[in-house]
């Protein structure tokens, strides 16, 4: 199979995707290398109703809508984990887990990944209780309690998601009011079976029989033992980067610094989408890093 190209855009993510898009119909030869499935992090949306067009569209239909204009173009996708880039000469060499893939320019879409506790068990407890996907394990949970940890739009959002299959669901955040939007806090408000633990920390999480079985909370000095089977965690995303550390420049928070064109410290490598830092981490903000990127990747091959 081909494996050199002369733009290879890494992470199938609406950014990702939408800048392949633009190289595409503008005859460019380019390759999408994906991980995971196609989407990223919308695909754990259960309820889509800020895009434009739609009032309401599960996170699963929309990218596979994008993914089926990215396929109907003609685009190459592969699998594979990236481990790092190389500069050979005037070429980049991407190196992955199955294969080495050569590209004249890259455009950088990783996305963010979810933020973890990092508390005792939580490692462990993935996929036996601990989850950070309503959309992919709730029905794991139905008829029986779960708790959500986090405050801000996606906690309360799949809290309310959750509501409509689990017995409880506790809302669990460290802070007495919620980060969220109004909306959210007003539709958790009339729903009976969402619980709220404000003010409250997660100490620990407790497993029997190889699965969660309970959550300790503390709220000032006084714990408190929850007893679920499920818990989702929305405490925020950090920038899937790690693999460019070798080559690139990072802020403080470890997203790719890039110009106005969003151009990297090295010429010829671009990011966009949720791995560069913005004010505003949506799906159309993503969108228009992967039209910029792609625009003046356009340029930079046309004038070279």
């Amino acid at each position: 199979m081909k494996s050199s190209f002369d733009v290879v855009i890494i992470g199938a993510g609406v950014a990702g995707m939408t800048a392949a898009i633009y190289l595409k119909r503008s005859g460019i030869d380019c390759c999408i290398l994906e991980r995971e499935v196609p989407g990223g992090q919308i695909n754990k949306s259960s309820s889509v109703k800020n895009y434009p067009g739609f009032i309401d569209i599960t996170g699963p239909d929309l990218s596979n809508s994008i993914f089926k204009q990215v396929t109907e173009l003609g685009v190459v996708y592969k699998y594979g984990n990236v481990l790092k880039i190389e500069l050979k000469q005037d070429m980049k060499v991407i190196k992955t887990d199955l294969e080495e893939i050569s590209a004249k320019r890259i455009i950088i879409a990783t996305g963010r990944k979810p933020r973890k506790l990092d508390i005792k068990g939580e490692d462990k407890l993935v996929g036996k209780g601990v989850s950070y996907c309503a959309l992919c394990d709730a029905n794991f949970f139905k008829n029986q309690d779960v708790a959500v940890i986090g405050g801000a739009n996606s906690a309360l959002e799949e809290a309310i998601y959750l509501s409509g299959i689990c017995k409880t669901v506790t809302i669990i955040h460290r802070k007495s009011e919620f980060t969220a939007e109004d909306i959210f806090k007003e539709k958790i408000k009339n729903i009976s079976n969402i619980k709220l633990k404000l003010g409250y920390v997660v100490k620990g999480l407790m497993m029997k029989d190889e699965k969660l079985s309970s959550i300790i909370i503390q709220n000032d000095n006084k714990e408190e033992e929850l007893l679920v089977k499920g818990c989702f965690i929305y405490i925020g995303q950090i920038p899937s980067s790690e693999a460019f550390k070798n080559i690139l420049k990072f802020d403080k928070d470890g997203y790719i610094k890039v110009n106005k064109h969003n151009e990297t410290n090295i010429k010829g490598i671009y990011a966009a989408g949720d791995i560069i830092k913005k004010d505003a981490y949506q799906l159309l903000t993503a969108m228009s890093d992967g039209v910029i990127a792609a625009v003046n990747c356009i340029k930079d091959i046309k004038n070279n």
